[in-house]
């Protein structure tokens, strides 16, 4: 222990150098995204609830992914929105830590939920005759109880790594939010066991996951072109097609922050994707899958119709 070491008792978030007039305009804009994302995540829950014919595998998993989006979006809008409109850039240790733990857990879960849900698409395409019998409620259950705890055991251990370090002199972090590896960076202890199970962890959960995908839709395409009618084939592609959007902009953007060199000209550039990981891709998820998906734009038209009758 050093003698110059002491508690941070806050953490400054550096943010993008604004002025204030600016601040409150970006303000204003984020937290329209930001209820935007509650209310079309909102929506989608309340469809999938109240409508019996969405109680399907494939629903239930994108009900889990709605309240991801919801929860994720929620572990580090409200600060940053906080900061904006008091023009102050301050987080406290604990907040700082909890939003480490929370948008990490936020963050890997939803990385399986994609892989589970690539699965429930493969199943239903290429082995349609054995979907009922293989996508059973019970292996739902499983599937989605075992992707909130793999998310939950990633994000505890980079948090219980986190808490053994030692912070001194300024604790000035280049980020809107507590980023895992931006807050490492200000760190006055050795932070390498922190930095290898980040990158152990973003392996695991990204390319591991991407991998899968990507054999699956490989052999759904292929199912796909063998479909004889066209109707068929088109309804078969729309479904993947959204799912393809999805985790296109989820995956590719995680792995540019994470398993991408820091060189240390990167550092705005982070910035820029995890705010649009922050507050856009929350609300295309719902805008993809309701807008190209056929059932869901019928659940919707069926409760508008029940609530003017």
């Amino acid at each position: 222990m050093g003698g110059n070491q002491s508690w941070a008792p806050e953490f400054i978030l550096v943010g993008f150098p604004l002025g204030a007039d600016m601040e409150v305009l970006l303000c204003a804009v984020f937290s329209l995204l930001y209820v935007s994302n509650l209310l079309a995540n909102g929506m989608i829950l309340g469809l999938i609830w109240l409508d019996v014919r969405l109680h399907t595998p494939m629903y239930f998993f994108l009900s889990h992914l709605a309240v991801i989006d919801m929860s994720y979006a929620s572990s580090n809008l409200p600060k940053l929105l906080e900061n904006l409109v008091r023009h102050k850039k301050t987080i406290s240790y604990v907040s700082c830590a909890a939003q480490i733990f929370l948008y990490l857990t936020f963050a890997c879960t939803e990385c399986m939920i994609l892989v589970v849900m690539s699965y429930d698409r493969y199943v239903a395409i290429c082995q349609p005759l054995h979907y009922t019998v293989t996508m059973t409620w019970r292996l739902c259950t499983v599937l989605a109880i075992t992707s909130w705890a793999c998310g939950f055991s990633l994000a505890l251990g980079d948090l219980i790594l986190f808490l053994r370090l030692p912070y001194c002199g300024p604790q000035v972090v280049n980020f809107i939010f507590c980023e895992i590896l931006a807050v490492l960076k200000v760190s006055c202890g050795n932070t390498w066991i922190n930095k290898l199970f980040v990158l152990c962890t973003a392996a695991f959960i990204l390319v591991g996951p991407l991998s899968v995908m990507l054999v699956s839709y490989m052999r759904i395409l292929l199912t796909i072109l063998k479909i004889k009618s066209k109707e068929g084939r088109r309804k078969a592609f729309s479904t993947c097609s959204s799912h393809l959007c999805v985790v296109g902009f989820y995956f590719g953007i995680a792995m540019m922050v994470y398993l991408v060199p820091d060189n240390g000209h990167w550092d705005e550039q982070k910035k820029v994707l995890s705010l649009f990981y922050a507050l856009f891709n929350p609300l295309l998820n719902p805008l993809i899958y309701s807008l190209r998906n056929a059932q869901v734009k019928a659940a919707f038209n069926r409760a508008v119709h029940k609530q003017r009758t």
